[in-house]
């Protein structure tokens, strides 16, 4: 059986490039050669990746800052 480390960095490698491939091929909608859009419907798509990454970034701060039962300052 897998420890949770272990099926963490399983998981974590492959949808990270299951997103990045996703990513691409959302950018290659950019491309005005092969297709039409307004400045507001590429702002739509822009805004929506911006919201999705600080939910994301925001679980993985709130997971670090449950594991940090003490307070001590950077150096």
């Amino acid at each position: 059986m897998e420890d949770k480390k272990v099926r963490f960095e399983r998981l974590a490698e492959k949808r990270m490039s299951d997103v990045i491939k996703k990513l691409r091929l959302v950018g290659n909608l950019s491309n005005k050669n092969n297709y039409e859009y307004s400045e507001e419907q590429a702002k739509q798509i822009i805004d929506t990746l911006d919201q999705e990454i600080k939910m994301l970034k925001n679980r993985f701060k709130e997971e670090l800052s449950r594991n940090c039962s003490t307070f001590k300052f950077r150096k």
